[in-house]
């Protein structure tokens, strides 16, 4: 065998030295289940659901923090390693308020379940990430049926308060996903792991609301979290993934350019997510790009240009209201010369915007009153 190669499932497999075996094994295409693992931060090996044989240890190993090895010869589907994912997955399951059904989807028809909680989505009973949820998904992968354990009742109560983010602490698996997103990818550092025992949770300083908190909304946290524990508030009970198609669009609120991805049911849109490993953002936002685009819908948006007259407005057309500045234009520079005008830009639009605004008034005004104004 050559250097730098580890056989996985019976397949020779090239690595670069500090890979990990998810990571070696990902860029094959061979699918190792994880629930804890966030792409671009530190490995914690939390939730245990990427464990692996690896001949010669006597325990199964974590793959997202196991360092691959020249010579290594692992296993990702094994009878051991099924086995094991199933027992950790009915231990997240019946840690808190998994009601997704997963234990008793065995019981009748599964079709009829299905079409039965379509019709009660918008019941309290129902997890609001219901057909979106990792947990979920690997549960019905690993034909997880039994339940050997009694769901533990959740110690702390549905955070409500905060204007755009629900934290329903039942649902909470404490993988560390939301932890690692806030400190290591936004860096807003706004949460972290909190309390001991069956008392731990994920907390903010001094365990306050997040509205009380350092917290910036930006939404990354939801993003990350695999289970129904945080989720939007405008989308809660309102979004679904069956229900809902994406348009990839780029973000209208600064220059920047981040990528995002519309939700959209029945013509409006109800969620906004980022595109991961798009530039430039890598699939963050901020609190506006997020959770700003109900003013898309505000009855108080201009629909037609107004021209004043008078001490009041009328409606126009485009070509009237354009024709109107244009003349108006001419006539300050041919009284008063190219310095009587001066045009603002915005210091957060796109490029583009910006570098026609200043060719405007430096190639056709012929002037250099051009400036620029940052918009909060």
């Amino acid at each position: 065998m050559s250097e730098n190669k580890l056989v996985i499932n019976g397949n020779e497999v090239g690595f670069t030295p500090g890979q990990t075996i998810l990571e070696a094994a990902g860029a094959v295409n061979i699918s190792i289940p994880t629930l804890c693992h966030l792409k671009g931060t530190s490995p914690t090996g939390t939730c245990r659901i990427c464990l692996v044989e690896v001949a010669g240890s006597a325990s199964l190993l974590t793959a997202c923090n196991t360092p691959a090895a020249d010579g290594m010869q692992v296993l990702t589907e094994s009878p051991r390693v099924v086995e094991a994912r199933r027992l950790v997955l009915e231990l997240l399951l019946s840690s808190g308020n998994h009601n997704c059904a997963v234990h008793n989807a065995h019981a009748g028809d599964w079709t009829d379940y299905q079409m039965g909680v379509q019709q009660n989505d918008g019941t309290d009973a129902l997890c609001p990430v219901w057909g979106d949820c990792r947990l979920q998904d690997l549960a019905f992968r690993y034909q997880v049926k039994s339940n050997r354990f009694v769901p533990r009742q959740g110690a702390y109560p549905t955070e409500l308060v905060n204007p755009l983010i629900v934290r329903d602490f039942s649902r909470c698996i404490l993988c560390g996903r939301c932890v690692q997103a806030c400190n290591e990818v936004q860096v807003n550092r706004a949460i972290q792991f909190g309390n001991h025992g069956d008392q731990k949770k994920i907390v903010t300083p001094g365990d306050r609301p997040l509205k009380e908190s350092d917290c910036v909304f930006c939404g990354e946290c939801i993003q990350a979290c695999p289970v129904g524990a945080l989720v939007e508030k405008k989308a809660r009970y309102e979004w679904r993934p069956w229900k809902a198609t994406t348009v990839r669009t780029t973000c209208p609120y600064c220059g920047v350019g981040c990528q995002q991805l519309l939700h959209v049911q029945d013509g409006r849109i109800v969620k906004v997510t980022g595109v991961a490993g798009a530039e430039p953002n890598q699939g963050r936002l901020c609190v506006k790009g997020r959770f700003g685009y109900d003013f898309i819908y505000s009855e108080e948006r201009l629909k037609t240009p107004l021209i004043r007259e008078k001490d009041g407005f009328r409606e126009a057309s485009w070509d009237e209201a354009l024709d109107l500045v244009a003349a108006r234009f001419k006539q300050i520079i041919a009284e008063s010369g190219p310095d009587a005008v001066a045009g603002v830009s915005c210091a957060r639009s796109i490029n583009e915007d910006s570098y026609n605004m200043q060719k405007l008034f430096r190639a056709a005004f012929k002037t250099n009153n051009i400036d620029h104004c940052a918009r909060t």
